[in-house]
């Protein structure tokens, strides 16, 4: 089964304030789904993401 991430465990893995992940989910910068009062993530798409996110910022280098 797909693991599902909470926002503190995002934000814990990608070593950042869960505040920033709230920020973003608020925002759509980053994929998440809003369960209730509660934010939800899948931990592949969050990897997709962020691979996808750091190959865009470092394109220049490659």
């Amino acid at each position: 089964m797909e693991e599902i991430l909470t926002l503190e465990e995002v934000a814990k893995y990608l070593k950042v304030k869960p505040q920033t992940i709230y920020t973003w989910a608020q925002s759509g910068k980053i994929p998440a789904a809003k369960l209730g009062k509660e934010w939800r993530f899948r931990k592949s798409v969050i990897d997709k993401w962020f691979n996808q996110h750091i190959d865009d910022k470092f394109s220049d280098y490659f």
